[in-house]
C-alpha cells in the first residue's frame, strides 16, 4: 500500500509533526515514515498552520492548496495537497524528504 493517496490531482498522505524544533525540514524516520519539524509550539493550532505554510512554500503552492484533514490535536496529521498533477506533488515530497531543493511542482 503507498504513503500517498492519489484522487485526480490531488494526494493525501499521513505526516508526523513534531512542533518546537530546532529548524523547519521535511524528512522521513528509521521505518521511512513521513515526519515534519516545524518551529511553532503546539499551540492555539499554530504548529498546524507553521506545517501548512512550510508545505506551501516548499512546493511553491498557495496556501489554500494544503488542507489539514485529520489529526488536527494529534502529532500524526492527514494531509491534502490539491492543485498540480498527483505525480509531481508526490515526486516534490519525496524530494524534499530526501534534502533536494528546488523541486517543487509547477503550476
Amino acid at each position: 500500500m503507498s504513503e500517498f493517496n492519489t484522487d485526480g490531482n490531488s494526494v493525501k498522505f499521513w505526516l508526523r509533526v513534531k512542533p518546537r524544533s530546532r529548524r523547519e525540514r521535511l524528512g522521513r524516520n528509521a521505518s521511512g515514515e513521513l515526519f515534519l519539524e516545524v518551529l511553532a509550539p503546539p499551540v492555539e493550532g499554530k504548529a498546524n498552520q507553521a506545517a501548512i505554510d512550510f508545505l506551501a512554500e516548499a512546493l511553491k503552492l498557495p496556501r489554500a492548496a494544503v488542507e489539514l484533514v485529520a489529526g488536527e490535536k494529534s502529532r500524526r496529521k492527514l494531509f491534502r495537497i490539491s492543485g498540480p498533477p498527483a505525480e509531481e506533488t508526490i515526486a516534490a515530497l519525496n524530494a524534499l524528504a530526501e534534502g533536494i531543493k528546488g523541486k517543487g511542482p509547477k503550476l
